[in-house]
């Protein structure tokens, strides 16, 4: 008998991932996975954000495949505007010398961005599909169907963005300072003396703080694209059980919405440029 649909149970329906798991008797989902521990995969994470991924590759690779050296169509002109508006930031912002910088900051903001703006589709639409499909096609309460279509609303999506940036970020420190140069940079900085006693005690300090300041970042850059985009799907959920009145209110979150979809991709792009430049500088 199919449990009674209630608010709580219906915003924490919307809140929580398809699951897949390895369990003693085989692959398992969802609620199955719920002891699984750490190695539970969210599916619907990684299929949204790979999708995504495969459509902005095919996006820019049309245009580049169509792109014309007389008059642009709008299409092109559309591209190049995006290209061109990252570019700028790259430069103005990157003082370094890398090629990878401009094509990985392109990546984040249109990748970031196509992730969010999959927050604008109604909160109801796909995972009530989703559920029908399971309960008609496989037999299963559509109630323990899930579906999280906003890859940014999971914590795993964003962490793993912002390990990404951590990496490159501990990697070019390593390459254009040199280990000793890294090493360095993190015990005889902020604090420094030219008395080698005090130094001494001064370099776990140093250590202890630039560490913390280091491991912050990373934490930073997840937490805000995640709360940022939670807090939005939030609303929209509320707004959708609120019946028919649901459209206009939708409508009119959405528009503003529409900020914070750019917004945060926007931030999470420049922030990881302004990280990768820190990381590149010989200057501390």
């Amino acid at each position: 008998m199919a449990e009674e649909v209630t608010l709580s149970s219906h915003i924490q329906h919307h809140l929580t991932n398809a699951k897949m798991c390895s369990t003693d008797a085989g692959l398992a989902f969802n609620k199955a996975c719920a002891d699984s521990g750490f190695w539970t995969w969210h599916i619907d994470t990684l299929a949204w954000s790979i999708g995504l991924g495969i459509l902005f590759l095919w996006i820019f690779r049309s245009a580049a495949n169509k792109a014309t050296t007389g008059v642009p169509g709008k299409f092109q002109c559309f591209i190049e505007m995006i290209v061109e508006f990252v570019g700028d930031n790259v430069r103005d912002t990157y003082h370094g010398k890398s090629a990878l910088i401009a094509p990985l900051a392109l990546t984040i903001f249109v990748w970031v961005f196509l992730m969010n703006l999959m927050d604008l589709i109604p909160v109801d639409f796909l995972p009530a599909f989703a559920g029908f499909v399971g309960e008609s096609a496989f037999g299963v309460d559509s109630h323990d169907v899930y579906m999280k279509i906003v890859p940014t609303t999971d914590i795993n999506m964003t962490a793993a963005l912002a390990l990404g940036v951590f990496f490159l970020m501990i990697g070019y420190s390593i390459k254009i300072k040199g280990i000793k140069g890294f090493i360095a940079e993190l015990t005889l900085h902020p604090f420094s003396t030219k008395n080698k006693i005090g130094m001494l005690f001064l370099i776990p300090c140093n250590l202890l703080l630039e560490t913390i300041a280091l491991i912050a970042k990373p934490f930073s850059l997840a937490l805000r694209l995640f709360g940022n985009l939670y807090a939005g799907e939030l609303i929209f959920i509320l707004i959708g059980a609120v019946g028919l009145m649901q459209l206009p209110l939708h409508f009119i979150w959405a528009v503003f919405h529409i900020l914070v979809i750019v917004l945060q991709a926007f931030v999470f792009m420049m922030l990881t440029i302004v990280y990768l430049s820190m990381a590149s500088s010989d200057n501390h």
